[in-house]
């Protein structure tokens, strides 16, 4: 069987889809622990978010897994008792193997090779906070990997074929079964055939629950048929697992949390003397309401002949098993009046799709806006009546097509917070490696970005995060001789401005020593030694090739090959990065990304009778020129009057290469262009053609990246455009003109 067609292999790769969900509500909760949050039920969400892992891991017989994570939640389980306080030591091993569970995972699911001495350390870590009970805590795991169901019997003696089937003994009544001395719990489990078809095996659950305390398991038989009528595909077996154990009741159901919906399970708690409760009659609308949480397999009472003394429900009817994509929600309390709706009621359902699929349907929409651009020209170049059915019915299209593009583009967005629990790690290990006390601080978790974006922003973050820890932020004596905490802060951002995510990365350190900069550039030749720089100049030659400001070459820095990488990864995503320092203050690195890689809205425009595209959201402003709103500030340098201020003028024609410059400005069309940072600036154009939504092409890499070209698209007609940033063409017109007009205009802006 291929393993397309394999569905054992579907449910592994759901499982390790899960453990993803699993993993960001474990790092989640212990984010919350290290901020002070002291909710028992944040403790709980950690707790359950590694024993659900250590559940599914040992469906699949991932031992290596399964051990570790076990002996995480002893530890887990100790601070969930208040028999252990999640000191500031603890929290950072608690940080430490919640990144180890995370590659234990991802090695798991690739079949990679474990990383046995790594494990071994985290383990004696976890022993040490256990203290004594560490080394009997392993003895205690040994024996619960090789765990045996003794008590499970099936006495298969199917007699003689004349005595008409199998000689079954008579099992006692309910009552008479045997129970524990304390108080605990009688559980009556009933597989479906389709938990047999889903690959999940009643063996794993039953040494589940054994490891919860005294375990006793009865077999029951009565529903086996003849051999010669045995059908192999059906399920005819049940247990009745009389279990002794200090535990609750949530947590003897997350040993079931997945065959939710594939068997009849029954979990009833009995009293000291080891009796079940006599179930009381409860009232009709709290049986109601309880009846709607319940699953629908305890629509009915089971249907089990051998459990026919029991004649009412039981008292307590267990909460729903929390589903592994939703592990931070509470075990579910007793039902309420209607009135009050369940929070597992408002919760969204969510539908896993594969990238493949999606990217399909985006590429749809791409083609989708094409041809309607192509129908609308069509249409128009007719001379058909703006008011006719044809013309009504385009621009109908037109807003259907607007509104699919935008689903389509919200189903590809992802919030950035996977992105930025990742970075919390590189943050912990960068520290840990150079030696100095540095705390990462999120915000704007919530912002969505497309998926494509998000996956290749990873290693540019990476490289950012570590230079902040490495170079921006002081050593602990430095800081504190300096009047600053000796904890390092490194703070992450994302927002949403302008039409576009800007990710900003910054630090609290000493900020860029720009003398030793400029020196490091000339000692390696990559400036002239009589250069005269700005301070934004000298910040830029950390993005040169082969610069570094580190003396010795380290595990994180001193090869001279992050920060050039960094703007080309943040170019290639058609993005921009800009530095911005105080020395003793800190360091802040702002990247500027486009919120989607496959539509945008742009305006087309002509130049030297060329057509190009240029995005909407920049565009805040258009003009018409007099030679008296132009003044020159110096020869190359000009800016234009807008009301009570200049801004710097800029012809796009000639910053491309397409002409020479414009002489006479009277009547030339002006776009006036902002940007993130508040900057200001004019580009004349020829004219405006129109406004409308393109399809972005990105260049193949075997075209020259030219300055200010960002993209291409194909326009209605057919024929192909440019699409340009603007932020690169007047950074680049501002570095040919020279410095001197970007200080007067500055200082001319309104």
């Amino acid at each position: 069987m291929s393993e397309s067609n394999d569905p054992m292999a579907e449910i592994r790769a759901s499982f390790f889809i899960e453990c993803e969900e699993l993993l960001e509500a474990l790092q989640d909760g212990l984010q919350a622990l290290d901020d002070g949050d002291e909710d028992p039920e944040t403790i709980n969400v950690v707790f359950r978010a590694v024993h659900s892992i250590k559940g599914g891991a040992g469906a699949f017989g991932l031992e290596a897994l399964v051990r570790f994570a076990h002996r995480f939640e002893t530890v887990l389980d100790e601070v969930r008792a208040g028999r252990m306080s999640p000191e500031s030591d603890a929290r950072k091993i608690f940080f430490q193997c919640a990144d180890h569970l995370s590659d234990l995972v991802r090695i798991s699911r690739d079949d990679g090779d474990l990383p046995k001495d790594e494990t071994a350390k985290l383990l004696a870590s976890l022993d040490g906070l256990l203290g004594e009970t560490g080394a009997a805590e392993e003895e205690v795991e040994e024996e619960e990997i090789d765990f045996q169901p003794a008590a499970l019997s099936f006495d298969l003696d199917l007699g003689d074929e004349e005595d008409g089937g199998p000689d079954l003994p008579d099992l006692p009544p309910l009552d008479d079964l045997p129970t524990p001395s304390d108080a605990g719990f009688t559980i009556r489990f009933k597989p479906d055939n389709d938990l047999f078809e889903t690959g999940n095996e009643p063996f794993h659950m039953l040494r589940t629950l054994d490891e919860l305390g005294e375990c006793t398991v009865t077999c029951h038989l009565d529903e086996l048929p003849d051999f010669d009528t045995l059908v192999p595909e059906q399920s005819y077996l049940f247990w009745t697992i009389e279990l002794k154990t200090d535990v609750d009741e949530a947590e003897i159901s997350a040993a079931f949390e997945f065959v939710e919906g594939l068997c009849t399970l029954s979990i009833e708690k009995n009293d000291a003397s080891g009796d079940a409760e006599e179930p009381d009659v409860p009232d009709q609308s709290v049986a109601e309401a309880e009846a709607e949480d319940q699953p629908k397999d305890f629509d009915a009472a089971p249907e089990i002949p051998p459990l026919a003394p029991v004649d009412e429900p039981v008292k307590d009817v267990q909460p729903e098993p929390e589903v592994a994509s939703q592990p931070d929600s509470a075990a579910k309390p007793k039902a309420s009046p209607p009135k009050a709706p369940s929070q597992a009621a408002a919760a969204k359902s969510v539908v896993r799709v594969d990238l493949d699929r999606i990217e399909r349907l985006v590429n749809l929409v791409g083609e989708l806006v094409i041809n309607q651009a192509m129908l609308s020209q069509s249409l128009e170049s007719s001379g058909l009546s703006p008011h006719s059915d044809a013309m009504n019915g385009l621009e109908e299209f037109q807003r259907l097509t607007r509104d699919i593009q935008d689903s389509v583009m919200m189903i590809r967005a992802q919030p950035v917070k996977s992105l930025f629990q990742r970075m919390s790690r590189i943050v912990r290990e960068a520290s840990s490696a150079v030696g100095k006390d540095v705390r990462l601080n999120t915000e704007g978790e919530s912002t969505e970005v497309d998926k494509t974006v998000i996956e290749r922003l990873a290693d540019p973050l990476t490289h950012m995060i570590r230079n902040a820890v490495d170079h921006g932020l002081e050593s602990s004596e430095d800081r504190i001789a300096t009047g600053k905490s000796e904890q390092g802060q490194v703070n992450l951002t994302a927002a949403h401005r302008s039409g576009r995510v800007v990710i900003e990365v910054s630090d609290d350190g000493g900020g860029i020593n720009r003398p030793k900069v400029l020196q490091i550039a000339m000692d390696k030749g990559l400036v002239p030694a009589d250069a005269s720089l700005s301070d934004t100049e000298i910040d830029n030659l950390l993005f040169l090739p082969g610069f570094s400001t580190a003396s010795v070459v380290s595990d994180l820095s001193g090869r001279g090959v992050g920060m050039d990488v960094v703007r080309t990864s943040i170019q290639a995503l058609g993005g921009r990065i800009s530095i911005a320092s105080t020395p003793g203050v800190g360091t802040t690195f702002s990247i500027s990304l486009p919120l989607t890689l496959a539509v945008l809205d742009g305006m087309v425009v002509q130049v030297a009778e060329e057509t190009l595209v240029l995005p909407l959201n920049v565009v805040i402003e258009t003009l018409t020129l007099t030679n008296e709103d132009v003044e020159m500030v110096r020869p190359g340098a000009n800016v234009v009057r807008v009301r009570s201020g200049f801004v710097p003028l800029f012809d796009l024609g000639k910053e491309l290469g397409y002409r020479e410059p414009v002489e006479d400005y009277d009547g030339s069309v002006v776009l006036l262009i902002a940007h993130e940072d508040g900057s200001r600036a004019a580009l004349i154009i020829d004219s405006i053609q129109d406004q409308r939504q393109v399809v972005i092409k990105g260049l193949d890499d075997s075209f020259y990246r030219a300055p200010g070209i960002a993209a291409a698209t194909i326009l209605g007609d057919g024929q192909i455009a440019l699409i340009l940033d603007t932020s690169d063409i007047i950074t680049n017109a501002i570095g040919v003109a020279g410095t001197a007009a970007t200080q007067s205009s500055t200082g001319l802006t309104a």
